[in-house]
C-alpha cells in the first residue's frame, strides 16, 4: 500500500494458517519525485485529471508490481506460493460525506503483471453502506493486539493520524484523529526543502504559538464525535494559510503543527479511551522523538511504545492490515466494524481481480 504520507510503498509478505497471523517479510520502494508530486495535485481538482489519475494508477500499479516481486525475491518464494495480492491504492480523494472515496490502483494490470489474484477497493462498499470507508485497520488491530487484562490503544500516525481503543472487554471504538505527518512534512518541504521533518529536529528548535493551535484546533473535525474520517481534502496547505500570520517564524509554526499532532490524539485519548494504560505507535509517525516525547508529556500514567513491542514493526503495520483484510474478502468474512466506521452493518470488503 501508499499511504497518505506520499512517501511510497510498504509491501509485505503475510502468512495466516490456524487462525493466526505472521509478518514474514517487507519491502519498501520510494516514490519518484515527478510521482508524488503528481499524486499530491490529483487530490485537488485540475486540468485534465481523469486521464492523468489514469495514468498514475497504472504506474503506481507497474511500482507495485515491482515491489512485489522485489519482496518475494528477499524472501525467495515463488508467486505461485502467493495466494493473493491485497492492494489498498493510493488515496486521493476520500469524501464518505458525499459518498465515495478515491484510491488510485489498476487492479486489472496489477492481476497481469503478477499472475496473482488481487482484491483491491477496500473502502467503497463500506461507503455504499453508510459509513465512513476508514478506518478499516481496527478489525485487524483487534485480532492481532487485543490484550484479555490491559486496556490498549493502538495510534496510527501517518499522514493522518488514528487511534484503535481496544479494551479488554467489550467493543472495538476507532475513527480519525486529524492530522498526523501530512502538515509537517508538507511545511517542511516548503520551508527546507526536505520531504519531512526527522526526529522532529526542526519543530523542536521551534517555540509553539498558542493562538495559532487554538484557531487551528476551531476546525469543526476535532469536535466532531465519533465515527469519523478526513484526509488530505480537509488539512492540507491551503486550509493551514486562513490561519497563518507573516509574522510567524516558519520554525514556530512547525513546533505548533507538532503539537496541533499531539493535541488531537491525545484528547481523542482522553476524552474516549480515558482507562487505557498502554498506548502503541505505528506509522511513520512513531520514529518522531519530539512528536513521541510530547505524547509521553501529554498522556501521563501511561506506557507509550512502539508496535515494535508487540512484535510487528510500526512501519509496517498497515500494508499488514491489507493482507488481513484481503484474506478476510477471499473467505467470505467481513472486514469493517460498524461501529468504527457507523456503517448499517458488517460487510465482506474489497473487488476481487482473479488471475
Amino acid at each position: 500500500m501508499s499511504g497518505t504520507s506520499l512517501d511510497g510503498i510498504d509491501a509485505v509478505l503475510a502468512a495466516f494458517e490456524n487462525n493466526t497471523c505472521k509478518l514474514l517479510h517487507s519491502q519498501f520502494i520510494p516514490f519518484d519525485e515527478a510521482l508524488r508530486v503528481e499524486l499530491l495535485a490529483l487530490n485537488s481538482a485540475g486540468a485534465n485529471e481523469l486521464e492523468r489519475a489514469a495514468l498514475a494508477a497504472n504506474e503506481l500499479s507497474r511500482l507495485y508490481a515491482a515491489a512485489i516481486q522485489a519482496l518475494l525475491g528477499k524472501a525467495e518464494i515463488r508467486a505461485a506460493q502467493v495466494k493473493a495480492i491485497g492492494c489498498h491504492g493510493q488515496t486521493v480523494r476520500h469524501r464518505p460525506d458525499l459518498g465515495f472515496t478515491i484510491q488510485l490502483a489498476n487492479p486489472a494490470l496489477l492481476a497481469e503483471l503478477t499472475g496473482l489474484i488481487v482484491v483491491a477497493d477496500f473502502r467503497s462498499r463500506d461507503i455504499a453502506a453508510g459509513g465512513q470507508g476508514a478506518p478499516l485497520v481496527p478489525a485487524f488491530h483487534a485480532a492481532l493486539f487485543r490484550h484479555p487484562e490491559r486496556h490498549r490503544v493502538i495510534v496510527n500516525i501517518g499522514g493522518i493520524s488514528n487511534l484503535t481503543s481496544l479494551p479488554p472487554h467489550g467493543g472495538v471504538l476507532g475513527f480519525d484523529c486529524g492530522p498526523g505527518n501530512l502538515l509537517l512534512d508538507a511545511w517542511t518541504t516548503q520551508h527546507l526543502g526536505q520531504p519531512y521533518d526527522k526526529d522532529g529536529a526542526w519543530a523542536a528548535s521551534g517555540r509553539p504559538i498558542p493562538e495559532l493551535l487554538r484557531q487551528l484546533l476551531t476546525e469543526p473535525f476535532f469536535a466532531t464525535p465519533p465515527p469519523k474520517s478526513t484526509g488530505r481534502d480537509m488539512f492540507n496547505l491551503l486550509w493551514l494559510r486562513h490561519f497563518l500570520s507573516p509574522d510567524f517564524a516558519p520554525a514556530d509554526v512547525q513546533a505548533t503543527l507538532l503539537e496541533l499532532t499531539v493535541e488531537g490524539i491525545a484528547t481523542a485519548i482522553l476524552d474516549h479511551c480515558s482507562t487505557a494504560s498502554e498506548v502503541y505507535l505505528c506509522g511513520g509517525g512513531a520514529h518522531n522523538r519530539t512528536l513521541v516525547r510530547r505524547l509521553n508529556l501529554s498522556l501521563p500514567n501511561r506506557s507509550i511504545a512502539p508496535t515494535d513491542d508487540l512484535g510487528v514493526k510500526a512501519d509496517w503495520v498497515e500494508a499488514f492490515a491489507f493482507a488481513w483484510l484481503a484474506k478476510q474478502a477471499l473467505d467470505g468474512n467481513p472486514g469493517n466494524l460498524p461501529e468504527v466506521t457507523g456503517a448499517r452493518g458488517a460487510r465482506i470488503l474489497g473487488a476481487i481481480y482473479l488471475a
